[in-house]
């Protein structure tokens, strides 16, 4: 039986957002926030695999995907602005309890979120989404180092470029074994690419870039988060990664002894290679967790 997927948009703060949805309605509630450079497109391939058992739900970002774009004097590009119109789409579907899947940028979205409402959420799977400094590969962080902590028209050279057509694929194609390299779909970074070089992209995604050491200065909270709640946590990660290393992922389990951590032979966008396999592992441990 083939799986429905809706997709959908709501109104938030007077702008569009845009997210896709399946499953049953009375069943446990899954989050997925997407990370950069992508939307809720990267989770087309875990969401028909997990809708038989849990109401999943997708969106995209403002500034990203098919969510409204807004320019910087419309919309604050930060992270907690992104965080708080999360809390606010989870309110608007009368989403009281749900556990989070989140990647790359959604981490500190999802983290956030967690934070100003810890009641709410019931576990979370990382996927490639960073809470510590242990996680941080040096050589891919060091231009939005330099860009965080001097923006200037030299600086923002390098940060342009990670959302190049040449530096999106890279962030797709690293760390991906040869066997493996067949697997992945162009279209998922031409797609990003192309939404990357929209009008007024350029300020959206340097002002995200610019915020970025706001999430590493709460490091210390999320993990003060995970010591004190003890939430059921399962890190499934591209082992590969070079934006976020594979200690990025062992590292939970300094805070959470009971985390699960799976390390899997890919890079940073592991759904693209392992969706069947991750898939089954988040089952299992929401199964045994929610």
């Amino acid at each position: 039986m083939s799986t429905r997927i809706h997709h959908r948009t709501t109104t938030l703060r007077g702008h569009e957002v845009f997210y896709r949805e399946a499953g049953p309605a009375d069943a446990p509630v899954l989050l997925l926030l997407h990370g950069f450079p992508s939307s809720s497109h990267m989770f087309r391939d875990l969401i028909p695999r997990l809708a038989h058992r849990y109401r999943v739900i997708a969106p995209d970002h403002i500034g990203f995907g098919r969510s409204a774009t807004p320019s910087t004097a419309e919309f604050s590009y930060t992270f907690a602005e992104l965080a708080d119109v999360t809390a606010e789409f989870t309110e608007k579907l009368g989403l009281d309890r749900f556990a989070l899947y989140v990647q790359d940028y959604g981490a500190p979205i999802g983290l956030r979120l967690a934070l100003a409402h810890p009641e709410r959420v019931t576990a979370i799977v990382t996927q490639n989404g960073n809470a510590y400094e242990d996680g941080l590969g040096a050589k891919a962080w060091a231009p939005v180092f330099a860009y965080i902590e001097d923006p200037n028209e030299e600086t923002a050279a390098p940060v342009r470029q990670i959302r190049s057509l040449e530096g999106i694929r890279w962030q797709y194609t690293h760390g991906v074994p040869e066997r493996h390299r067949d697997l992945l779909s162009p279209d998922a970074w031409e797609r990003d690419a192309a939404e990357m070089a929209r009008e007024g992209q350029d300020a959206i995604q340097l002002a995200l870039i610019g915020d970025y050491g706001s999430n590493i200065a709460l490091y210390p909270d999320f993990q003060a988060y995970f010591r004190d709640s003890q939430v059921p946590l399962l890190a499934v990660w591209g082992a590969h990664d070079e934006v976020f290393v594979r200690a990025g992922a062992t590292a939970f389990l300094r805070d959470l002894p009971e985390a699960e951590v799976h390390l899997l032979p890919t890079g940073h966008f592991a759904l693209e290679t392992h969706a069947e396999p991750i898939a089954e592992l988040v089952d299992g441990f929401l199964r045994r967790a929610v």
